[in-house]
């Protein structure tokens, strides 16, 4: 019963430490492969660590252990927060962390065995996803089950960005999931063709639609307001952005087929939904970044906020550039170059990684019943080192993207190439060894992040959060 007086702050922890962790290695793999393009020989001729067996270690790594893990972190903190309420089922939420690292483990031995279905980011084959199924089934018993026990009767906004990431990513699982097993190691996809394209970019870019930007809107209406104090710039935006942009995201997925065997409508659509996108990530963008009205000059003194907002603006970045490339125009430059590198490591290390450093930040103290990390200092730190990483990182692909576009399709008056695909290659090697130094920052951002978590927890027991007596407003 005294469990029930006070909020489970063991799970939320548990996520947070597993987080920090994974990232490292998923950063680690990520540093790895990005030398091997500047330096083949560091796969060390070995089958396991060439770039095509570590490259999916690589993205499941950052978005499904590193990503989805401060997700479950602070989806299971803000609900519990929200509803003023314990959460559903403590056995189950441990059996969602123990469930996930168990798939995570799996992950990290198949992909280097190159055992994998070949989708992307749905790599790992049929036993592991039905284990995904199963995890997925509680984590979303758990988070439904805390809202339908709140004491509070609105469900505030970040719960519906955590909600739609949790029912969309089922649906998205379960259908391009669908698979005929050959053995224990190896199956088959149901569809076929163009079909089995289609499918997999529906799936593809809805990843990124709703774990990748939905969870994470979710920290954003959340962790920063609690941060700068202030309440959210305007509440009525945030359920208009909240339906415009999952009703929308779900029909751009075909822009990743562009001049592809897909039929020219469906390409057309995928296009002009990505552009009408623009309008609701950038209104997001727009909330989260106005909530400091009247507070910006706490950007100069709170590194938290530093990140928090700085995340924004790469995602504003992002969601503009996204929707630019997918014109068949400007896509037909970009397609398969370095510039796609550069789209979605700006998303994925700024956004993404920004928003979830924050908001770690915020929880971790307060995991250990304290008012602050062991050291602002180190944190201030962390955010200049990761910044000009990032920095270097998508500048450094940006201009190789562009550069490569252009050079494949130069042609001279006879109609033959100007560059042979090699001199694209030779070109490149430069802006790649940057991106090996950007990528190396970063890292190094996480490894102080690290030394700080370690610093702040070590010595500490869980702190206990006592749950309000009477529900009068949000926590």
């Amino acid at each position: 019963m005294e469990k029930e007086l006070n909020y489970n702050y063991q799970i939320v922890k548990q996520f947070t430490i597993a987080t920090v962790f994974w990232g490292i290695v998923g950063m680690l793999v990520g540093v790895l492969i990005a030398a091997q393009l500047a330096w083949p020989a560091l796969n060390l001729d070995t089958a396991w660590l060439t770039y095509g067996r570590l490259r999916p270690l690589h993205t499941n790594a950052v978005i499904f252990a590193f990503g989805i893990n401060g997700l479950f972190a602070a989806s299971y903190y803000v609900v519990q927060r929200t509803c003023q309420t314990r959460l559903f089922s403590d056995g189950l939420a441990q059996f969602t962390f123990w469930g996930w690292q168990f798939i995570i483990v799996l992950a990290a031995v198949t992909l280097p065995l190159g055992l994998t279905r070949g989708k992307e980011y749905a790599e790992l084959e049929w036993p592991i996803t039905l284990i995904i199924a199963v995890v997925w089934i509680a984590y979303a018993i758990v988070f439904f089950g805390t809202l339908i026990k709140r004491k509070v009767k609105h469900i505030y906004v970040a719960n519906w960005f955590f909600a739609s990431y949790i029912l969309a990513v089922t649906i998205l699982h379960v259908v391009n999931g669908m698979s005929m097993p050959a053995t224990l190691t190896k199956s088959y996809s149901v569809y076929t063709g163009v079909q089995d394209a289609m499918i997999q970019w529906w799936y593809g870019h809805n990843a990124v639609g709703f774990i990748l930007t939905a969870g994470y809107l979710g920290m954003v209406y959340y962790f920063i307001p609690k941060q700068a104090n202030r309440p959210v710039y305007s509440y009525r935006l945030s359920i208009v952005h909240f339906w415009a942009l999952i009703f929308t995201y779900m029909w751009a997925g075909p822009h990743h087929l562009h001049y592809t065997a897909l039929p020219d409508w469906a390409q057309s659509l995928g296009m002009v939904f990505s552009l009408v996108l623009l309008a609701p990530s950038w209104g997001g963008m727009i909330n989260g970044i106005m909530t400091l009205s009247g507070a910006w000059h706490k950007l100069r003194q709170d590194p938290l906020l530093k990140f928090m907002i700085v995340s924004l603006s790469f995602y504003g970045i992002s969601t503009f550039e996204g929707p630019m490339m997918s014109i068949k125009t400007v896509n037909a430059l970009s397609h398969y170059t370095d510039w796609t590198v550069a789209h979605v490591h700006g998303g994925a290390l700024g956004w993404v990684g920004f928003i979830t450093m924050g908001s770690l930040y915020y929880m971790i103290p307060r995991m250990a019943g304290k008012t602050s990390m062991h050291s602002t200092k180190l944190i201030d730190l962390h955010f200049w080192v990761a910044t000009i990483g990032i920095v270097l990182y998508i500048a450094a692909m940006w201009i190789a993207g562009v550069m490569q576009g252009l050079m494949w399709r130069a042609v001279n008056p006879d109609g033959t190439l100007t560059y042979t695909f090699v001199e694209g290659v030779k070109a490149t090697f430069p802006y790649y060894v940057i991106r090996v130094g950007g990528g190396l920052l970063y890292l190094s951002g996480m490894l102080i992040m690290a030394y700080n978590t370690w610093k702040t927890l070590s010595g500490t027991k869980t702190a206990v959060a006592p749950i309000p007596a009477l529900a009068t407003n949000h926590a």
